[in-house]
């Protein structure tokens, strides 16, 4: 993938899941949208292999479902830079996320990395169908992500 921005937008998330694969359809939205100001990626379920992605950019903006305190469709931003500073539980590949970024920063070629959270109640069911009120959500994180873009290129 040639890189054209300095910033990714990268969506996390499996899309069988429901819920659970909201950071996929917020990029999906930015690329039916048609927008530039960032390079777009579907990360999937995250893992090792999107290491030397995120390491080529200054930024990566991450998208992704969060099981937490805040009721479905919260979304909210947060700047993690260890494991320790995401929510409790980042959906179903908890692990491979976190473990992902920590080997950035071990390797020593950590972006700044914003996490823009979308609050989800349950990511066990099968079906690519999201909630209402997830799907409501998704207007309010492209609208972020843009926001986001536009202030870290000014």
């Amino acid at each position: 993938m040639p890189l054209q921005n300095e910033i990714l937008v990268l969506g996390i998330g499996n899309i069988l899941l429901n819920d659970e694969g909201v950071g996929i359809h917020v990029v999906s939205a930015l690329e039916k949208e048609g927008y530039s100001g960032a390079d777009l990626m579907d990360g999937g379920t995250g893992g090792f292999h999107l290491l030397g992605f995120i390491q080529s950019y200054k930024t990566v903006i991450i998208i992704d479902a969060a099981l937490d305190q805040f009721p479905a469709g919260h979304v909210r931003v947060l700047y993690p830079k260890y494991a320790k500073d995401f929510p409790v539980q980042l959906s179903a590949h908890e692990v491979g996320l976190k473990d992902l970024l920590d080997a950035a920063f071990l390797l020593g070629n950590m972006p700044k990395i914003h996490l823009v959270a979308i609050s989800i109640k349950d990511f066990q069911d099968m079906g690519m169908e999201l909630t209402p009120e997830v799907e409501a959500a998704i207007p309010e994180a492209v609208r972020i992500v843009k926001d986001l873009v536009e202030s870290l290129q000014n």
